[in-house]
């Protein structure tokens, strides 16, 4: 079991984790003004995913050809001679790329980004806590998002603890599929969980993501227990996961849980298949389309008719 109590503040600003984004003045991560921290590592593949770039720990290389000039700086300079530029741009292959990052900085036009950094748990709060006055003015503070946060779990822990040092408002949004001590340690320093349950039926849980659902409903329940506050975050995808028998299932399981602050139910947006193909991977699930806000009314009310917790659309 992972154990902080013993460990001094030096060696927690010094804990190391990988990032690929810090998004300032969120409003959709928790309450009122926050900073969103995004990790990278997840141990979900879910088919839906709107952050591919989140899914691997390690560094990626992007490349969006829109920005691409072809002006060979990153064919002249790759060491792995991985780039072949002709008339439909520049062609990457990604099979031999040691990501050395070379071809990224010389890429001036932002065609080749590299996605990821390792930073410091210290470095990000000072960053965060630039933003302190706007979080004291509107209840806000520290989200940790991702992929998922506890696949790093020291890091993830270590800013935690610094934030509430602090005197920060901490959130973190979690798939749930971790080890419960992880968890259990999270609770002493995380104010809110935004709790992902993306499918109740396991079989389709398995088919969409990966993994099956009983860690994380299980860990979900257990959670609930600590007298942890939650929010149920739920992906609504059309076609996957809006049928009567999953939304019935969310407010029964929502009605089970006594901390459950309310339900937050959040419509696919196709934003992912364009980043998945940046990064050279694709998905099965691949609708441009992005759901009306007229569907997703109807779903939350068809929500509604199950539980007698609040219910919101994202």
């Amino acid at each position: 079991m992972i154990n902080y109590t013993g460990m001094s503040v030096l060696s927690l600003h010094d804990t190391k984790g990988v990032i690929f984004d810090i998004q300032r003045f969120s409003i959709h991560d928790g309450p009122g003004i926050r900073t969103t921290v995004f990790f990278k590592g997840c141990p979900l593949r879910c088919v839906w995913c709107h952050n591919p770039e989140s899914l691997v720990q390690e560094q990626e290389i992007a490349y969006y050809a829109s920005k691409c000039l072809n002006c060979g700086s990153c064919k002249m300079i790759c060491p792995q001679k991985l780039h072949f530029i002709g008339n439909e741009g520049n062609k990457f292959s990604r099979e031999s790329c040691l990501r050395c990052g070379k071809c990224v900085n010389v890429c001036f036009s932002g065609a080749m980004v590299m996605i990821g950094k390792t930073v410091n748990a210290g470095d990000i709060i000072k960053d965060v806590k630039k933003d302190e006055a706007f979080y004291n003015n509107s209840n806000g503070g520290m989200t940790l998002s991702g992929g998922e946060p506890f696949f790093q779990p020291e890091f993830s822990l270590a800013l935690l603890k610094l934030a509430k040092a602090d005197g920060l408002h901490t959130c973190v949004e979690t798939c749930g599929a971790v080890p419960f001590n992880v968890l259990q340690a999270a609770s002493e320093v995380t104010d809110l969980f935004l709790y992902d349950v993306k499918e109740t039926d396991n079989k389709k849980h398995r088919k969409y993501t990966g993994v099956s659902n009983e860690t994380i409903l299980k860990n979900l329940e257990n959670l609930d227990s600590l007298g942890s506050q939650i929010v149920l975050r739920c992906p609504i995808i059309p076609g996957l996961n809006d049928y009567e028998g999953h939304l019935q299932k969310l407010g029964v399981l929502a009605n089970m849980l006594k901390n459950v602050v309310n339900i937050d139910l959040e419509p696919y947006h196709p934003l992912g298949i364009s980043k998945g193909i940046a990064i050279g991977k694709t998905s099965s699930h691949t609708d441009p389309a992005i759901p009306s806000k007229e569907w997703s009314s109807i779903q939350a009310e068809k929500l509604r008719r199950y539980t007698e917790k609040p219910v919101f659309v994202s």
